[in-house]
């Protein structure tokens, strides 16, 4: 016999209240921020359409005094202009760091999910794919970026054709540098996802007539990278704070800047708080964006047995 729906008590309601709102603002704080970086972004593009090249959106001065007049806030006036100064900035770092993350991780995939196929069903292969894995995933990023910037010097070989892409050509390296070190990581990730996979699909698979390869590429990958989903999710934010590390090799990506910047005022703590910020917006996104995503893919029926 069904039961009835139990009725939902006020503070059941109270509850679901308070997380609508939070949602919602947490919606508008993200659209506040995306909307900041994309307009700046655009209009340096165009050349200074909107403001001037360097000048921030909103007017430092007109912050200040609109806090000024208000007597909760005015205490918070001049560091708040003081910020608003900073967003050309901050706009300009974090484009090389959305750049260089995005970038790493699509072509970090790419190399990833050969080496992860090669140590789970290969032979030779496999032990090719386990000593590229645990030499990158063994050895510190940081110096592995000293060695392509400093060591090998390859900023001085990128190609012409690219070396106008970016101001500078140290941000190639960069992007080598954390595309070679995040394919270990995802290898180790999407592996772990293709072993998760039954030892039988394999066996269906060649008992139809498809190759090994053929298994693989239709029967079990199409499984194991949606198994994988989470782990990458993990990945993907891992780029977005470790490209703080590119600062190292003077790429002026988000971290650089601030630095910078906090170098030449001394306001340390306010400039990385900011700064901080302004990651943990990207963190947040990165995560919904993924886990749109696994819905996106998920296969029917699975989980379902465990969410109930």
């Amino acid at each position: 016999m069904a039961s009835a729906t139990r009725p939902a008590t006020v503070r059941e309601r109270v509850a679901a209240s308070d997380r609508s709102i939070g949602r919602l603002l947490l919606v508008a704080a993200g659209a506040l921020f995306w909307g900041w970086l994309l307009v700046s972004w655009v209009n340096r593009w165009l050349g200074g359409v909107l403001v001037p090249i360097g000048e921030p959106l909103v007017s430092a001065a007109a912050v200040e005094a609109t806090l000024a007049a208000l007597p909760g806030l005015a205490a918070y006036a001049a560091d708040a202009a003081f910020v608003v100064e900073l967003t050309p900035q901050l706009a300009r770092g974090t484009w090389l760091t959305v750049v260089i993350t995005a970038v790493s991780l699509v072509v970090g995939f790419v190399i990833a999910v050969p080496l992860a196929v090669a140590r789970v069903y290969g032979r030779f292969s496999a032990w090719l794919s386990l000593a590229y894995t645990e030499l990158l995933r063994g050895t510190p990023l940081l110096a592995q970026l000293f060695v392509l910037y400093y060591g090998l010097n390859l900023a001085s070989y990128v190609p012409g054709a690219l070396s106008g892409v970016f101001a500078r050509g140290v941000v190639w390296v960069a992007i080598l540098g954390f595309t070679l070190n995040g394919a270990a990581y995802q290898a180790e990730y999407i592996r772990g996802a293709l072993e998760s996979v039954e030892e039988g699909q394999i066996t269906a698979g060649r008992a139809i007539g498809l190759s090994k390869l053929e298994t693989i590429y239709h029967v079990v990958l199409p499984q194991g990278l949606r198994y994988a989903i989470p782990s990458w999710t993990n990945e993907f934010v891992y780029l977005i704070k470790y490209s703080s590390l590119a600062a190292f090799i003077t790429v002026p990506e988000l971290y650089y800047r601030a630095d910078q910047v906090a170098s030449e005022t001394f306001r340390y703590t306010l400039i990385f708080v900011v700064t901080g910020v302004t990651y943990l917006a990207l963190v947040l996104t990165a995560s919904k964006l993924m886990g749109r995503v696994e819905e996106a893919v998920a296969i029917p029926g699975l989980g379902v047995e465990r969410e109930e």
